[in-house]
C-alpha cells in the first residue's frame, strides 16, 4: 500500500501510529512478496502471522497458505484484517506475547520494534519450520553477531543454539510510513538441532541470562555472587578471567556444564 493509501484507511480506523509501539507500516509490495517467497510455504501449512497490520503481508499469504493465523494487539487493525480477508484468516485477538499460540509450521512478522526480543524468544520456544522476520537493522545485527564483539549478546547465543539464523534483505526506511529512525532487515530462522550439547538447558539458558547481565564484569566476578556454586568450588574453572562476550556459544556450553557439575556434586569433566 502507498503511503496516501495507508493514511486514507488510518484517517477511517481513527488511528494515529505511534513511535511508542513501534508502529511503521510497510509501502512496498514487492518486499512484503519477497518475504513471503522466502518462508518457504507447502501446500497445507499453517502460517502464523504477528502483528498483520493493514494486511500487507497477509494479502499475499492467503494466496499460498492452507491456513492463515493472525495475531493483532489492536481491535481497530484486527477488524479491519478481518474484514479485509473474512473466513481465509482466523484472528486471534490479542497481545502476541501472552496469548496461547496455536500450532504452527512457520512463522512471518514484521516485527513490531517494541517487541521484537521477548517475541523471538518465545518464537524460539515453539516447533516450526521456518520463520521470516523484519528488525530493526541493529537488533538483526545482534542476532548474526559474532563473539567478543559490540553485538554479540545473549540473544545470539539464543538462537545459535536453537536455529539458523540468515541475513536475507535490508529494507531502507524509506521503505516505511510513518518513516523509522533506522533501517530494516529481513532474517529467515530454520530450527535446527543444537550444534552442541550440555546436560541441562534450562541451567544452561539461566547462566547465559546471568552473564550477559553482567556482561563487563569477569565470569569468575560473576559467578562469586551468583547463588550457582560457592566459592570454593570456582576453583579450577577455565575462562574466570574472561568476560562472557569473549567466549563463543560452544565455550559457554562447556563452561555451563561445569558450573552445573559442580553445583550438582560430580566430577567436572
Amino acid at each position: 500500500m502507498r503511503p496516501a493509501e495507508i493514511k486514507s484507511v488510518l484517517n477511517e480506523l481513527q488511528l494515529v501510529p505511534t513511535k511508542g509501539k513501534g508502529q511503521s507500516f510497510l509501502t512496498d509490495d514487492d518486499v512484503a512478496r519477497r518475504e513471503v517467497d522466502f518462508l518457504g510455504i507447502e501446500p497445507g501449512d499453517t502460517v502464523l502471522e504477528v502483528g498483520p497490520g493493514l494486511g500487507v503481508l497477509t494479502r499475499f499469504l492467503v494466496e499460498r497458505a492452507g491456513k492463515v493465523i493472525t495475531v493483532e494487539l489492536d481491535r481497530k487493525l484486527a477488524a479491519f484484517v478481518q474484514d479485509r480477508f473474512g473466513a481465509k484468516v482466523e484472528m486471534v485477538r490479542g497481545d502476541a506475547l501472552e496469548v496461547e499460540l496455536p500450532s504452527f509450521d512457520r512463522f512471518i512478522s514484521n516485527v513490531p520494534y517494541s517487541i521484537s526480543s521477548p517475541l523471538i524468544f518465545r518464537l524460539l520456544e515453539h516447533e516450526f519450520k521456518s520463520a521470516i522476520i523484519m528488525v530493526q537493522k541493529e537488533f538483526a545485527d545482534r542476532m548474526v553477531a559474532a563473539p567478543d564483539s559490540d553485538d554479540y549478546s545473549r540473544l545470539t547465543v539464543s538462537v545459535y543454539y536453537r536455529a539458523k539464523c540468515e541475513r536475507l534483505e535490508q529494507v531502507p526506511r524509506n521503505r516505511f510510513w510513518p518513516e523509522p529512525e533506522v533501517d530494516s532487515t529481513v532474517l529467515r530462522l530454520t530450527p535446527r538441532p543444537p550444534p552442541f550439547h550440555v546436560h541441562d538447558e534450562q541451567f544452561f539458558f539461566r547462566l547465559v541470562e546471568r552473564l550477559f547481565g553482567q556482561r563487563r564484569k569477569k565470569i569468575g566476578t560473576v559467578l562469586k555472587k551468583s547463588d550457582f556454586l560457592r566459592p570454593e568450588q570456582l576453583d579450577g574453572i577455565p575462562h574466570l578471567d574472561d568476560r562472557v562476550e569473549a567466549l563463543s556459544p560452544e565455550q559457554i556450553g562447556t563452561l555451563a556444564d561445569i558450573v552445573w557439575e559442580r553445583k550438582k556434586g560430580t566430577s567436572p569433566r
